[in-house]
């Protein structure tokens, strides 16, 4: 599963030095994508996390692409419950953002 950069990408450009394989890519006007072809998740390489997502300074700048339709689906879903009940995994979303 690939990954992407979300609308709160800063464009600080920390990311493109890092990525292992190069695929983070910067446009003529500044934004910045990830090449499908190219992001391997870092799996094959000696990093446990993606760099992309780790060397990020906003924890939310590089997203996985969901796989398929449902896998995305239940992900919105879960995000939109624990915003409506107000529940707050501070300590969950510190830990795998910094992990």
């Amino acid at each position: 599963m690939a990954y992407q950069i979300t609308s709160q990408c800063i464009s600080c450009k920390l990311c493109q030095p890092i990525c292992p394989t190069g695929a983070i890519k910067i446009e003529e006007d500044g934004r910045h994508w990830i090449d499908q072809k190219l992001c391997t998740n870092c799996a094959d390489t000696v990093y446990t996390v993606p760099q992309c997502q780790a060397g990020c300074p906003t924890c939310n700048g590089c997203v996985k692409v969901p796989s398929d339709y449902w896998e995305g689906w239940f992900e919105k879903y879960n995000r939109v419950i624990a915003k409506l009940t107000k529940k707050q995994d501070y300590w969950d979303r510190w830990f795998n953002c910094y992990s």
